[in-house]
């Protein structure tokens, strides 16, 4: 029978230290996926080439090198000789698949491993201090970071350091983002400023490429149109009798997003099937519009289907905010948003 929980607007959702690290895995649309279950897209032979390299580098994970991590590196190794790079790093437009790489190239390494997105590993140091992180994930043998992007110089000095102390330790490292390593924070901050924290990150990852059109899309018809507000709980109710719905107000969730730290999100969503969303307006405010990314890349990771009122999802964020320098992040969160919207008024799940 349908259930309606409370609105996302009205949780404040706590989370432990503990919680933080046994939230470190896949969520559960990449729970169960495989270098065996990507299909690459013949007409982009960069995709097959990227499982290839993933598929050697799971072979590495858990093998010391001589003269491994950042130090060795910069400074010769033993015999005067530079290292590899201790990482990989997935670089390539949203719907590519490359979080269903990083997430098969967990399932296939040996040891403990570690899964989250950049936010995460963020509030990991906040929470725990950055020494006591690099004591905890040194004992990992993978570290996979999802969604890299350095959105700010503070983040840009931390993620440097944590990179370099995680490489010395002999830690492997996988990343995947929209822009290459040398040029996170490209039009965000003063990246010039940082190039060396920034180029620190680089020197840390061997880039592998993926190519190719959004697989959301591909073949698909056009975003469906949004629904109207007094058919939308009816429909939820009926299309979806076994499920979990929680209904809220567009603008009451934009404004509860600013008190809760994006790093909460999962929770925030937690026990959700369906989120019915009343009133859909174009988010004029940059902070406000990054913080829905986040929560857009929740419900995409854990599968809740969306139906909504209001404008459409192609017009969630200003034509500024989609041509300046955090353009990937929002196109993305329209292609997952425009995903979950088709899969709820089909009735059927995205995955």
């Amino acid at each position: 029978m349908t259930s309606t929980v409370a609105p996302l607007s009205s949780r404040h959702p706590k989370v432990g230290v503990g919680e933080l690290l046994e939230g470190l895995r896949p969520s559960f649309r990449f729970a169960e996926v495989s270098f065996d279950s990507y299909i690459p897209d013949d007409n982009h032979p960069s995709q097959a080439e990227a499982v290839r390299r993933l598929r050697g580098f799971s072979e590495s994970v858990g093998k010391s090198s001589a003269g491994g991590g950042l130090l060795g590196r910069l400074f010769g190794g033993r015999g005067g000789k530079s290292q590899a790079p201790s990482g990989i790093y997935l670089d390539g437009g949203f719907g590519v698949g490359k979080t269903h790489l990083l997430a098969s190239l967990y399932h296939a390494s040996p040891g403990q491993r570690a899964f989250g997105t950049f936010v995460e590993y963020t509030n990991l140091v906040g929470a725990l201090s950055f020494r006591r992180t690099v004591d905890v994930l040194s004992e990992y043998s993978l570290v996979c970071i999802d969604e890299f992007e350095l959105d700010d110089p503070g983040d840009t000095v931390l993620m440097s350091r944590l990179m370099r102390e995680l490489a010395d330790a002999g830690v492997k490292l996988a990343a995947t983002s929209n822009t290459l390593p040398g040029s996170l924070g490209d039009g965000r901050f003063a990246a010039q400023d940082f190039k060396r924290e920034i180029q620190v990150l680089a020197d840390q990852f061997e880039t592998v490429r993926v190519d190719g059109e959004d697989y959301r899309h591909r073949g698909l018809p056009e975003a469906p149109a949004p629904m109207a507000a007094e058919e939308l709980e009816g429909f939820a109710a009926e299309t979806f009798p076994q499920a979990q719905i929680v209904v809220d107000d567009f603008e009451s969730l934009t404004e509860h997003l600013t008190q809760v730290h994006p790093s909460r999100y999962r929770q925030l969503i937690e026990g959700v099937d369906v989120l019915v969303l009343k009133g859909v307006e174009t988010i004029e405010a940059q902070s406000v519009a990054l913080r829905f990314v986040v929560l857009a890349d929740r419900l995409y990771d854990q599968n809740v289907m969306v139906l909504a009122s209001g404008r459409p999802f192609d017009e969630l964020f200003t034509e500024e905010m989609m041509s300046g320098g955090y353009m990937k992040k929002y196109h993305r969160a329209v292609s997952r948003l425009t995903a979950l919207a088709r899969a709820g008024q089909m009735g059927e799940s995205a995955l």
